[in-house]
């Protein structure tokens, strides 16, 4: 299985650049993975196609400001994105532009940091000099680090729209995106029909954006991401499962989290949670065990999260619902429209 066989021709003005002017307006088009049936509809409208007694999982990491500019004391600009919060460990690995050596001193917004070490492939441990938290840094300086295919600087509309109405937990560098056009209506909407919600936190990562380099899928080595499940959202799933009902997943994040998880889920004691680093690498041929219904947007061509959705959906039909998709000018990435897959 080759990374060329995960490739589709995305044009430019399929990508959406903003999001829509209110949120939860987007599109949704809904696949069955059995017959392969399409049908279209609305974000908004996503509990018409859930049932009493689902179960929909949320993440509620919530993205920092991970951006920023500092100068080195040569004068040169070095161009700093903070990375993904890990299980313990501190929140000061970047990924940098710019020239750095170890002990270099940087400034921004009158604060100096101190480049402590390099690890390679352009990322950098850099501490405060004062002995403040970095990540407390960048929240109160930073700017929000919109995925780099928008070609754009982030905006005041991003601060807000790149980020979930449930968001709560710090430590994500990018959004969990097929959750951006949930709204507190639809939430509403989708408990009056009796469709339970749950949350769990995964810190999503710069990763997520990254495409497969090499042709050899079974040689890729996974970018890892920290979550946690709470026991209430274990509970849950147990419940649902065996009651017969759906585990929905909203996003690849949650999938991703659910399924790395899913011995765990079956063997951790009764009011325990769960937590680990996603490394899980789901591609076409993989068994899912827990997920049985995925809300996802459309993903950039060689990219884990195309994978994921394919081995979810079935390549062919996934490659179907995208050319319809693109026919009917649904919009792409991160601020696009929505699929639902059952």
């Amino acid at each position: 299985m080759k990374t060329s066989d995960y490739d589709y021709i995305l044009p430019e003005t399929a990508i959406a650049l903003y999001p829509p002017l209110t949120r939860g307006t987007t599109k949704l088009e809904v696949l069955d993975r059995a017959s392969g049936s399409i049908r279209h509809s609305r974000y908004a409208d996503l509990a018409m196609f859930l049932k009493p007694g689902d179960l929909l999982l949320l993440n509620n990491s919530r993205v920092v400001q991970a951006r920023l500019l500092a100068r080195k004391t040569t004068g040169a600009n070095i161009e700093l994105v903070l990375l993904e919060k890990h299980r313990g460990e501190p929140q000061n690995r970047v990924m940098y532009r710019g020239r750095l050596k170890p002990d270099d001193m940087l400034v921004a917004y009158g604060k100096e940091l101190i480049v402590e070490a390099l690890e390679g492939e352009g990322i950098a441990r850099i501490v405060c000099r004062d002995g403040g938290e970095l990540a407390d840094f960048f929240a109160e300086n930073g700017q929000v680090p919109i995925p780099p295919y928008l070609r754009r600087a982030a905006e005041e509309v991003d601060r807000e729209r790149y980020q979930t109405v449930f968001a709560e937990t710090p430590g994500s560098v990018a959004a969990p995106t097929a959750s951006l056009n949930m709204t507190g209506e639809l939430i509403d909407c989708l408990r009056r029909r009796k469709v339970d919600l749950g949350f769990l936190t995964l810190h999503v990562g710069l990763g997520t954006f990254m495409p497969v380099r090499g042709e050899d899928l079974d040689a890729h080595v996974m970018h890892r991401e920290y979550y946690h499940i709470p026991a209430e959202t274990i509970e849950k799933i147990r419940g649902v499962r065996e009651a017969g009902g759906r585990v929905v997943a909203v996003g690849t994040t949650v999938t991703r989290a659910l399924e790395h998880a899913s011995d765990l889920l079956v063997n951790v004691a009764r009011g325990e949670s769960v937590e680990g680093e996603a490394d899980i690498f789901i591609y076409p041929g993989y068994r899912f065990r827990v997920v049985d219904g995925l809300v996802t947007n459309y993903h950039a061509p060689r990219s884990t999260v195309l994978m994921l959705t394919a081995a979810f959906a079935g390549w062919a039909n996934l490659k179907k619902a995208y050319g319809e998709a693109l026919k009917k000018g649904y919009r792409f990435l991160s601020y696009g429209d929505s699929m639902l897959i059952l």
